[in-house]
């Protein structure tokens, strides 16, 4: 089973090489030609004819020092594309198969770029909301003094506000059904994981009120304790009393 793989991608290479040998100009010759002609086709938004042009130095070429270069402009081609989950995928190949190329911090960044434009409504599935909080603080890990830290760290709390709102609209949710045992794990998600968000005083609100609704005044009092300590600014100092001293009587 191996073996028919082995020859069904070696035969999946040999097409791709094929057809991309067919429609190469006679005046490229070497690996440096074909990678400045995939360039400028990649500038003229040609992606058929620069995708053509990488992929043969990757294949044909692939000790040479143009390989690395290919495999990174073949991101870059994906990602003009908008195709983000392929450009991912060869920004990615980029780091594992040449890890000493000068494309790796800018293969990490954009690896990363490519999961920020996946990364969907609040309301949607955040498979790629995390992959990229999780690949931009890998690159603030490893270049903390690169220039595009600051926009990294924009980008990181962005995510992480919609993360955060998207755990406060479900428990708001669940307070508007009159179900405050589920609505409580949602508040509570917010106030344990997401300090940092626009979310965090409104899911301890949340919180305190839902204590409230089930007449747990003890615990109710405590959040409300912890809440004007953690924002002792706030203006909702009376009205979270009231509310606890409505359910006293």
């Amino acid at each position: 089973m191996m073996n028919i793989l082995k020859l069904l991608l070696l035969a999946i290479c040999v097409i791709i090489v094929s057809s991309c040998g067919s429609t190469i100009p006679t005046n490229l010759t070497n690996p440096e030609e074909i990678f400045n002609s995939g360039v400028k086709y990649l500038d003229d938004e040609d992606y058929l004819e620069a995708k053509k042009m990488f992929d043969l130095i990757i294949f044909q070429y692939p000790a040479s020092q143009y390989a690395d270069d290919a495999q990174f402009y073949q991101g870059e081609l994906s990602y003009k594309k908008g195709e983000y989950i392929l450009a991912a995928f060869n920004y990615n190949r980029l780091r594992k198969q040449y890890p000493s190329s000068m494309y790796v911090k800018d293969a990490l960044y954009k690896t990363a770029m490519s999961y920020y434009k996946l990364s969907p409504s609040y309301d949607r599935d955040q498979e790629y909301t995390n992959k990229a909080i999780e690949t931009l603080q890998e690159f603030q890990y490893l270049y903390p003094k690169d220039e595009l830290f600051g926009d990294v760290s924009n980008k990181i709390q962005e995510l992480r506000n919609k993360l955060a709102y998207r755990d406060l609209f479900t428990a708001q949710l669940y307070s508007k059904l009159d179900n405050p045992r589920s609505a409580i794990i949602y508040y509570e998600s917010v106030i344990n994981n997401f300090s940092d968000t626009d979310s965090y005083e409104p899911a301890f609100i949340g919180k305190i009120k839902a204590l409230i609704f089930m007449k747990k005044e003890k615990e109710a009092e405590s959040m409300i304790i912890a809440y004007k300590a953690n924002f002792p600014e706030s203006n909702n100092f009376d009205m979270l009393d009231r509310l606890l001293r409505g359910i006293k009587q």
